[in-house]
């Protein structure tokens, strides 16, 4: 017994001290390249606003349609339970208002609260451990310049053992490293420029990048695609037929800033809220440094590559205001559907009227023979604000039965993708609960 407790106590000596070796920090400040629209010399307030829209923290930490600014209280649902954002506005009761300056970069950089609590990686510390000091601390001058709310945070629905934040220091010391940003000297100023954007800034991998077991991204396939909260972030990477690799300059800049490039596809869900929050805040220099550094970035087919027809057949043969015949072929319920609540915007030939926003040929939803976005944009529909442009569809969440949306969800595939789609009611009703 003696000596069974020795090799115990032994192993917990080792077994902690390799846990404190593994997750030494990073202390740099680190340098971050200058921005067009955070330029060193502009007032704190003012470069901290800009960083903070670039970072899009509004979109996690406030509540869409009903939530106080920053107050927190966004859920997240993970494959092993639902978390809340957190309350980071200046309140020192239920805020970060009682946070210094070295809490709160040590919560940016490394993921561990004021408290010395670990935060899960559900926020993008993974991410933002690249951003220099000095852009982080611009950030939360920024917040505690706005007004407080006083909203307690809500606590994860976790079970054992994810329940237990200690244990994301072993997590920690597999999967992620504290370090900041470093330029490529062999790149041009406006490559850095964007790649900081991209990874440290607009974190764009934690959406686009395939997790593992562990929920850990996988290095390897880089914005090779992924599926979060119910929608399917698209491959990003420069591959030309699954990527973005075919998208000249423009489209990529007009879908960055607007929410839509013609012939590629409109902006929603999670991507329609990161325009509204966050890039169409960009300044045009920045956005084209962004552009400069994604077309660098290898290419990957990713899981379930979609291959785009641009001229499904249904679709060419149909006009702005009727289908062609013989079109329904198994889909005369979300004919019938279409015909009743869609025609009059996307019309028959996917070209759409009164705003391109409606236009459906070329995108990848509705050649996506899963149907996760069609599935998702049919229940929330859409409602956002771009430069001074509203963006609208309606919801038929509430309308439409879990039968119904997989019918219409499949017409709209099979009609302007010429895919045979997959969607079934059970998928649907999974889908309402994301």
């Amino acid at each position: 017994m003696k000596r069974f407790l020795n090799v115990l106590a032994v192993l917990l000596v080792v077994g902690a001290a390799l846990y404190f070796f593994l997750n030494r920090t990073d202390k740099s400040p680190g340098e971050a390249p200058v921005l067009a629209g955070a330029a060193p010399d502009a007032a704190l307030l003012v470069r901290g606003e800009y960083l903070t829209k670039a970072a899009d923290c509004i979109a996690c930490h406030t509540v869409a349609g009903k939530g106080q600014p920053f107050a927190g209280g966004v859920p997240f649902v993970l494959p092993f339970g639902t978390i809340y954002s957190s309350n980071i506005t200046a309140d020192p009761a239920t805020g970060i208002g009682g946070w210094s300056d070295d809490q709160f970069v040590r919560a940016v950089h490394d993921g561990v609260r004021a408290d010395g609590q670990r935060l899960y990686p559900a926020f993008p510390y993974t991410s933002y451990t690249a951003l220099s000091r000095n852009d982080v601390l611009a950030i939360k001058a920024y917040l505690f310049s706005l007004p407080k709310v006083n909203q307690p945070n809500k606590e994860a629905d976790l079970g054992f053992p994810f329940n237990q934040r200690w244990a994301m220091g072993f997590w920690n010391a597999a999967f992620f490293k504290s370090s900041r940003f470093e330029s490529d000297a062999s790149k041009p100023l406006a490559w850095n420029q964007g790649k900081y954007l991209a990874t440290a800034l607009g974190h764009c991998a934690e959406c686009h990048t395939p997790r593992n077991f562990a929920f850990a991204m996988k290095a390897g396939d880089n914005l090779a695609g992924e599926s979060i909260q119910g929608w399917r972030a698209y491959n990003i990477t420069s591959d030309a037929k699954n990527g973005i690799g075919a998208w000249t300059d423009a489209e990529l800049a007009a879908y960055l800033g607007t929410g839509h490039a013609d012939g590629r596809g409109s902006a929603s869900g999670p991507m329609g809220e990161a325009v509204e929050h966050s890039l169409q805040h960009l300044k045009p220099e920045d956005t084209a440094a962004l552009v400069s550094y994604l077309r660098t970035v290898p290419a990957k087919a990713g899981k379930d590559p979609i291959e785009i027809d641009a001229k499904p057949p249904w679709a060419v043969a149909a006009s702005a205001a009727a289908p062609a015949a013989n079109t329904a072929e198994g889909h005369e319920q979300g004919l019938r559907l279409f015909a009743a609540a869609c025609a009059s915007c996307h019309q028959w030939n996917g070209q759409g009227q009164q705003t391109s926003f409606a236009a459906l040929l070329g995108t990848r939803g509705v050649n996506d023979a899963g149907g996760a976005n069609v599935t998702q944009m049919i229940l929330q529909g859409v409602n956002m604000r771009v430069h001074d442009r509203e963006v609208y569809m309606p919801a038929f969440g509430k309308a439409y039965t879990d039968t119904e949306v997989a019918a219409l969800a499949n017409y709209v595939i099979a009609q302007f993708g010429n895919k045979q789609a997959t969607v079934t009611p059970e998928f649907v009703a999974s889908q309402r609960t994301r």
